[in-house]
């Protein structure tokens, strides 16, 4: 495996601050939104746009966090060894403008999962997506609403984002064989 770094920890974080904007903009302030973050990475990427919200906009947005696992279409035979990692959205989503929150975009199939996850919480006035890669390959008809990159790969590359919360850094790498 060869690595190599595609997007470094500043990079990161002005990716991060651009998707903020966009939400304040694209929504006309953020009194109704709702963040909801996909485990794992994409619950530090929706804490870290709810602190910047709150800096811009002295607003505290609810952030949830979604575990997909038993929505997934992939599981298979795996299913009876899936574990749920408790998913929590810590206020009303009814109404309101929930913006999805993922690491990565790729084939649309974890997105999915996590509309269905959503809609068993209740029934919200709009869902957007934000992503903070989108790598393209798309399986699904589903695109992004916020988009940190957009890193064109193959399908022999993955991406890898590391995260200070977990990893002890913060990059994004693509990994090829």
């Amino acid at each position: 495996m060869h690595e190599k770094e595609v997007v470094d920890a500043v990079t990161m974080k002005r990716a991060l601050t651009r998707i903020t904007y966009e939400i304040i903009e694209r929504n006309k302030g953020i009194q109704d939104i709702v963040l909801v973050g996909i485990k794992t990475r994409g619950i530090y990427i929706a804490q870290r746009i709810a602190e910047r919200l709150k800096q811009l906009e002295q607003i505290d947005v609810p952030v949830g966090e979604l575990d997909i696992t038993l929505y997934r279409d992939d599981l298979g035979e795996k299913a009876s060894e899936a574990t749920v990692n408790d998913s929590s959205i810590p206020t009303s989503i009814e109404g309101k403008q929930v913006i999805l929150i993922d690491d990565v975009l790729y084939t649309g199939r974890t997105i999915r999962a996590a509309l269905d996850a959503v809609m068993d919480f209740g029934r919200p006035e709009k869902i957007s997506l934000a992503v903070l890669v989108d790598r393209g390959h798309r399986e699904l008809p589903i695109r992004a609403d916020f988009v940190g990159k957009n890193i064109p790969t193959s399908k022999e590359e993955e991406i890898t984002v590391e995260m200070e919360e977990i990893d002890n850094i913060d990059r994004i790498c693509i990994l090829k064989n």
